[in-house]
């Protein structure tokens, strides 16, 4: 088995502005209505004791097992200036003795405060945001891409990473907390960007992560099966976006007709709104509906080639990913664009030889000239699943082998759909471990097998832990002509086992065990958190 040191992973950086204002603590106090234990001077705000730099005011919320203020004495260590809290945090962050703000809620106070600290009410970029449950981050990084090839200084925020005018550093959360996404903002205007796109989830509507920004133009791509975990059913999950869509979060929107609640969407929103489908994705009845037409016409593993047809005319060019998905992620960027003021023609012009972007960690190939192709994704849904295989499929002459786990303590009523679209979309399943959090990791991989033997007993399963183990299998299995699609840790360069990171690379160990069997394999990857 390939060997790997266990190496705790690095918290990632926030980018925030290299020349900070000052705020003072009364005058944000007057602004949330809050009560200040004295004066300081305030010129940063982060939700991390770790990742606290001296001036900032440290905000300390209640979690699901502890509360914030316990970090206190940590974060006056790293030189916070004040404390954001409630009154329960007020007498456990007492000892740090920093000046203290107490507000009712202070994760809903969060962003009023991020804005002021930051000064992002006023003369901030054009702001592009993306919604969905699968390709967001997609859209997101395609018109990162394609933004800086008509020439703008563009920024994004991603799952895997943020981008400010060519900067690049490792993500934390999806949709960052408001008082990252505002020091980005404060950052972008430092470095005279001119457009933002950022990846926006369910997540960080429902807790105020998005508050007090208005989008110039909001993306929806699909709503499919996930999150029931935290939303119950598919109707509050839905109710979680929607608001998204409404004149107080957007000003225009880009709704994409490929799944059945973009149509709802596009009915219930308040604001302008221009729809978009895909030929092949999309029913017909959503075809005959939309405004602007994505149309395949050809798939190699190097790219997908595809026609945009709408009221400002036609584009053909390429997506450098595969899949009819990857076509309409990036049809829906470019209308995103169009929306956003740019003009058809300059879109056109830069774009008609081909989308120079990148897109970490989305069917990603990662294998060399000889021997297998085996392909890295951060699909970790059941139409994720469905969508990426087919698109492999089409460009793969021999037998199609998944190599999949699932999340510990997140949606487990996805799991037996996973499985399903698993063994139906491929020739060969091994199902291995991803993050299994708390959760016991055998007992997921059980759920999994089992579900696969139920769709299909004949179908050719095998169950291999760890995943340095798992992919070293399927290499094994597969043949000049075969693919391999290994879905779920995509771009992410750690595991999850037990409350700790542990640095991680499917796209390293993907390359390892290629060598390891004979094969051709790029000299790097990027990142390798193995360090050699």
């Amino acid at each position: 088995m390939i060997d790997t040191p266990r190496i705790r992973r690095t918290p990632p950086t926030m980018l925030r502005p290299e020349r900070p204002t000052v705020s003072r603590l009364s005058d944000l106090a007057e602004l949330t209505g809050g009560t200040a234990s004295r004066d300081a001077e305030v010129t940063g705000v982060t939700v991390s004791s770790s990742d606290l730099v001296p001036g900032d005011m440290f905000v300390a919320i209640r979690g699901v097992n502890r509360h914030g203020a316990e970090f206190a004495a940590a974060a006056a260590a790293n030189g916070a200036s004040a404390i954001l809290t409630d009154a329960e945090g007020e007498s456990i962050a007492e000892p740090a003795g920093l000046p203290v703000l107490v507000v009712p809620d202070p994760r809903g106070a969060l962003p009023l405060v991020a804005q002021a600290v930051y000064r992002t009410a006023d003369d901030i970029p054009l702001l592009l945001a993306t919604t969905g449950t699968n390709g967001k981050t997609s859209v997101t990084h395609l018109l990162e891409g394609m933004l800086t090839q008509i020439g703008v200084i563009a920024g994004a925020s991603t799952s895997a990473e943020r981008v400010v005018a060519g900067e690049r550093v490792v993500a934390g959360l999806t949709s960052p907390e408001a008082s990252e996404l505002h020091a980005l903002i404060a950052r972008m205007r430092e470095k005279n960007v001119e457009a933002f796109a950022v990846e926006v989830s369910a997540q960080a509507v429902t807790r105020h992560r998005v508050d007090g920004v208005v989008w110039d133009i909001m993306g929806f791509t699909n709503l499919t099966h996930d999150h029931l975990d935290d939303y119950g059913d598919m109707e509050t999950y839905y109710q979680a976006k929607a608001p998204l869509f409404h004149a107080d979060r957007s000003r225009r929107a880009v709704v994409s007709l490929d799944s059945a609640p973009g149509e709802r969407i596009a009915a219930e929103a308040d604001i302008p709104v221009t729809t978009i489908a895909t030929r092949g994705i999309a029913a017909e009845s959503a075809l005959a509906k939309a405004d602007w037409i994505v149309e395949v016409t050809r798939e190699q593993q190097s790219g997908t080639s595809f026609r945009l047809t709408g009221p400002a005319g036609s584009l053909e060019t390429t997506v450098p990913v595969i899949g009819a998905h990857m076509a309409a992620n990036a049809g829906l960027g470019i209308v995103m664009m169009l929306e956003a003021g740019y003009a058809w023609d300059r879109i056109t012009d830069a774009l008609g030889d081909g989308i120079r972007a990148w897109v970490p960690g989305r069917t990603q190939l990662v294998s060399g000239s000889a021997g297998p192709a085996v392909y890295v994704d951060f699909g970790h849904t059941p139409d994720a699943f469905e969508k990426t295989l087919a698109a492999v499929r089409r460009v793969t002459p021999g037998k199609v082998i998944m190599l999949f786990g699932a999340d510990g303590d997140r949606d487990a009523t996805k799991r037996y759909d996973m499985s399903r679209t698993a063994v139906e979309g491929s020739d060969i399943t091994v199902i291995t471990d991803h993050h299994p959090r708390f959760e016991n990791a055998a007992s997921i991989r059980r759920t999994l097998v089992d579900a696969a033997r139920d769709v299909d007993p004949a179908h050719e399963v095998h169950e291999v832990s760890p995943p340095e183990a798992a992919i070293e299998t399927a290499v094994s299995l597969a043949g000049e002509g075969d693919a391999i699609v290994w879905c779920g840790p995509g771009h992410q360069n750690y595991r999850d086992i037990e409350g700790t990171q542990w640095g991680y690379s499917a796209r390293e160990l993907a390359r390892r065990a290629l060598i390891a069997a004979g094969w051709d394999a790029p000299e790097r990857v990027w990142p390798n958190p193995y360090n050699d």
